[in-house]
């Protein structure tokens, strides 16, 4: 373990660890994808996966150009549903770890090395790339109601940019988590109650170029969300309530 930290604090210019693989969801992505690949193969020497959601654009053809392997869902199963069917591809494939980022160019593949380095230090199981000035004031609220709904002390629920390891990429890859709609709260108190330790790095991230958020695109889709996860929330807090008085 030692020299695989060694080579994450000094190797140039591209990070390498054994068995490590990038998963990025997608749904028309076309404008950015390529441009995002692009920057991950400068920073390190991953596979990146792209799990296409049912794209109706360019998206499968720019991420193969880019080098990276392409599975095309059928139907669209949602950011959540997507990042689940590249995380069985990690469990089938042996990987030890699974990076999961964003296809819009929010996230940065320069922040890879620091996400990974409290997992290679057995530090922590999962960490998830953190930048709270990102959120807007509704969104730093949402963010506090659900962690006062749900008791997770993690700053930046929502952040999609992630590191999992082999037994976390297991437990993610169950059908429980099927039933998840969204891959925050319901995913962070799986992990939770399931005795994983998670840790926030800090991280920047950059404003999306193009589109639209795929979960708050509408008011109506806002408070949907809202409700589903504080609901959710509740329901979890009160399960490893009722586990650990008995």
């Amino acid at each position: 373990m030692t020299g695989a930290a060694e080579n994450i604090r000094h190797e140039s210019p591209a990070l390498s660890l054994p068995h490590c693989v990038v998963i990025m969801p997608a749904h028309d992505e076309a404008r950015d994808i390529g441009f995002v690949i692009g920057e991950i193969n400068r920073h390190c020497s991953f596979p990146v996966v792209v799990v296409d959601d049912a794209s109706t654009d360019n998206t499968v053809r720019v991420a193969r150009q880019a080098g990276a392997v392409v599975l095309p869902l059928a139907v669209q199963l949602g950011a959540w549903g997507a990042t689940q069917a590249g995380l069985r591809y990690a469990l089938k494939h042996d990987y030890a770890y699974a990076i999961t980022m964003d296809a819009d160019g929010q996230h940065l593949a320069e922040s890879l090395p620091a996400l990974l380095q409290p997992i290679i230090d057995r530090q922590a199981d999962v960490t998830i790339g953190t930048c709270t000035r990102r959120g807007s004031a509704l969104r730093k609220i949402a963010w506090s109601l659900m962690k006062r709904a749900s008791g997770l002390r993690l700053e930046d629920l929502t952040s999609g940019l992630r590191v999992y390891d082999r037994r976390a990429i297991r437990r993610l890859s169950a059908w429980q988590a099927t039933l998840l709609e969204y891959q925050d709260v319901g995913v962070l108190a799986m992990l939770q109650s399931s005795g994983f330790s998670i840790q926030d790095v800090e991280v920047e991230m950059l404003p999306r170029q193009h589109g639209i958020s795929r979960v708050f695109y509408s008011w109506t889709s806002v408070i949907y969300y809202m409700a589903y996860t504080l609901l959710l929330s509740f329901t979890k807090r009160g399960m490893k309530h009722k586990s650990e008085s008995m």
